[in-house]
């Protein structure tokens, strides 16, 4: 009987200390046209990730401003955000900075399959950060 209980409390500290692990939440700031820090962004991502696991960690990318184009269909990096969407990284596209460029230019951005719209890019940095994320900005 002994051996028993010691042996379920020993499998419930187990389970419980596996349950406990906290995921790792990151958000990532893109707010600048340079494409070495778009690149870099996504960097940061994909080696969170393998760090981590893709299990233990949740990654948003929030583009806003000028940083908004890596989030369109006509960046350099479409193919890789859009890989990197499939892969469990949630990217977010600022509708503020959607509308300047609409008023301005007459052409709605067309985003890369797989990013999502937020009302605000800063807002919704602000919302994660508020939710325990933590801000990365390279």
């Amino acid at each position: 009987m002994k051996k028993i209980l010691i042996s379920t409390i020993a499998s419930l500290v187990l389970a419980a200390s596996i349950y406990a692990q906290d995921t790792h939440k990151v958000v990532i700031q893109v707010s600048t046209d340079d494409v070495k820090q778009q690149k870099i962004a996504l960097n940061n991502a994909v080696n969170l990730q393998k760090l981590y696991g893709i299990d233990n960690i949740e990654i948003e990318i929030v583009a806003y401003g000028p940083g908004l184009g890596i989030m369109t269909a006509d960046s350099s990096e479409a193919s890789r955000v859009k890989s990197l969407a499939m892969q469990n990284i949630t990217f977010s596209a600022c509708e503020n900075t959607m509308a300047k460029i609409t008023k301005k230019t007459g052409k709605t951005p067309i985003l890369t399959e797989g990013v999502q719209k937020v009302k605000a890019g800063v807002a919704r940095i602000i919302e994660l950060q508020e939710e325990n994320y933590s801000y990365i900005r390279p």
